[in-house]
């Protein structure tokens, strides 16, 4: 436990260091001419609520406790002209003097003026305090001088902060004069509840904090300010003495032109300067009709070009022989005009105070489209580009078809259809002509249909074919469809003589034998016979019979001899026998041959 108390307490300790040595180089002086309202130890403002200003300032005012006026907006002008002074003051109590300062009118304060944080975007957050020099040229400031109140051990911003649109600081309602400039330009002064700060309908883009309201509508306000803000003692003494000691001051205001006017004037507490009466005094006596009080003494620094113009009452940190200007908090920036918003919404570029819109947006502010949904009609959609037309239309408002021979998007397609057929803008399908079918209608009706898409049957007699397109019965082909019609009917004359002729040979009565066939059988037959012939006629002319041979003559053996039992055939021959067999079989061999 004794461990981590060490701990905690070297680790807070060294913080706090860290602190210091930061604060310590971030100064720039000795912030030895502190000028605040309210004691270094004591909350930044009343502890009383809105409320209590609201009731108890002068009936006149109703329950309105801040004044706003419409800003100039004008053009062609500088964006500040700056006025360097040195007034002779009568006191009345036999001490005049003389004092030096500036005086700066805003043309088009919406555009022109920013509320700075110190060094930079993020400055309060970090508890960060930069010299108005530094601030100025990080943002090319042409005229800049110190803003509200800051604390000077921390760092801390104090009271309300707007730079730029963005809440930097809510001071949850407390009750100090108060300066801003509302999205469309309206300037605002006086004291303002928390509910005010936030208002998202009508919201702030810069605003910053003072103390006391020295003008309210023309004429001088510091006693019902005192009352409003408290008398509480700070370092230079009571409420009353924070007005009535001299010191360098700073204010905003505005003329009865809109005109934003930036007061400075040098000095230092005590010493030189002027009283907040006197600060009032001057403003009036310039036509300034509301104004409040600025963080002064020290923190007083004006600032030109990113040079400083003023005479700092603060001693320089490294030599207090020399008098060095005091790192502050917020600053007020005088610049080129800015386009409202800066960013031109994101869709353009701010030039020289206007917004060049980029793409389809249009408008001082490059946040409207030069076409809307209605008119995109039905046939495209509104975008950041414009209208963005379906497919098959052109147009800015997308009212124009596709020309003919060309579809979807953007109608940068060619159509392919053939013979005259008009092409879908959207699809590119082809819409055929009476008479023709086809993907891209390339082709002719087939034989016997017509009319739209060829869906209907010719009603011609002997179901002759007609006219692709009307119909008519009475049609002369010509080209291509003539020649197919000729080979068509070829076609058909052939098959019909084919079927013809089929149909004659099966009524034929049918042959056994082709003719052929008994040619071949009757040649044959001839041959044969003829071969025979000779045959015969060769045997019997050719050849004479042997010697002896006719001396006898060929008779039955039963008819010569009769017949004869088995024994005498069994009786074995004789030599006689013999020799008339062999004249026999030799008789026989030659009636053969």
């Amino acid at each position: 436990l004794h461990y981590y108390v060490l701990m905690f307490l070297f680790l807070n300790t060294l913080n706090t260091a860290v602190l210091i040595m930061r604060l310590y180089f971030d100064r720039n002086s000795l912030n030895d001419d502190l000028l605040l309202p309210y004691p270094p130890l004591q909350a930044h403002g009343p502890t009383h609520h809105h409320r209590f200003v609201r009731d108890c300032q002068p009936v006149q005012h109703g329950n309105v406790t801040f004044e706003t006026w419409r800003s100039a907006k004008t053009k062609g002008l500088s964006a500040a002209e700056t006025n360097t002074f040195v007034s002779h003051f009568f006191t009345g109590a036999g001490n005049d003097k003389w004092v030096s300062g500036h005086l700066t009118f805003i043309s088009d304060p919406l555009r022109m003026l920013s509320v700075l944080e110190p060094g930079g975007p993020g400055g309060c957050q970090q508890e960060r305090t930069a010299t108005v020099e530094e601030t100025a040229n990080s943002q090319k400031c042409l005229v800049a001088q110190n803003g509200g109140y800051f604390n000077t051990k921390t760092g801390q911003c104090l009271g309300n902060v707007v730079s730029n649109g963005n809440v930097v600081r809510n001071s949850k309602g407390i009750q100090n004069a108060q300066f801003g400039i509302k999205k469309d330009g309206t300037l605002v002064f006086g004291y303002l509840s928390e509910d005010d700060v936030l208002n998202e309908e009508s919201p702030f883009v810069q605003l910053v904090s003072g103390v006391v309201w020295l003008l309210r509508n023309g004429e001088v306000y510091i006693n019902e300010s005192k009352i409003a803000e408290c008398e509480k003692t700070q370092e230079t003494g009571t409420f009353d003495t924070f007005i009535n000691v001299v010191s360098a001051r700073t204010a905003v205001g505005h003329d009865k032109n809109g005109r934003l006017v930036l007061f400075h004037i040098d000095g230092q507490t005590n010493t030189r300067g002027m009283n907040l009466w006197e600060v009032a005094s001057f403003l009036k006596d310039r036509g300034v009709i509301n104004a409040i009080n600025l963080d002064g003494g020290g923190s007083a620094t004006f600032v030109v070009n990113g040079t400083l113009a003023s005479y700092p009452s603060d001693h320089c940190l490294y030599d207090n022989m020399w008098r060095c200007p005091r790192s502050v908090s917020t600053v007020l920036c005088v610049h080129e005009p800015w386009c409202n918003p800066v960013d031109c919404s994101g869709h353009g570029q701010c030039v020289h105070g206007e917004c060049q819109c980029i793409g389809h947006w249009m408008g001082s502010a490059c946040d409207t489209l030069d076409c809307q949904p209605s008119a995109c009609g039905p046939n495209g959609v509104c975008t950041t580009y414009g209208c963005v037309c379906d497919a098959g239309w052109l147009g800015s408002n997308c009212s124009q078809v596709c020309p003919a021979g060309f579809y979807g998007d953007g109608c940068n397609q060619t159509c392919s259809c053939q013979n005259g057929a008009s092409c879908d803008p959207v699809s590119g399908s082809c819409i055929c002509r009476a008479g023709f079918h086809g993907d891209c209608c390339e082709q002719d009706c087939p034989l016997g249909f017509y009319g739209l898409g060829c869906k209907e049957e010719c009603q011609c007699k002997n179901m002759c074919p007609c006219d692709t397109v009307t119909g008519s019965c009475n049609v002369t082909y010509q080209g291509e469809q003539n020649y197919t019609l000729h080979r068509a009917g070829h076609c058909l004359a052939s098959h019909m003589f084919e079927s013809w002729r089929d149909d004659f040979t099966a009524q034929k009565p049918q042959e056994y034998l082709s003719q052929m066939t008994w040619i071949m059988i009757t040649t044959i037959l001839g041959l044969l016979l003829l071969i025979s012939t000779v045959g015969n006629l060769t045997q019997i002319c050719g050849k004479s019979p042997p010697s002896g041979f006719n001396k006898f003559s060929y008779l039955p053996l039963n008819e010569g001899n009769g017949k004869l039992d088995y024994a005498e055939i069994n009786t074995e021959p004789t030599s006689s026998d013999w020799s008339f067999r062999r004249l026999q079989e030799q008789h026989d061999s030659e009636d053969s041959t």
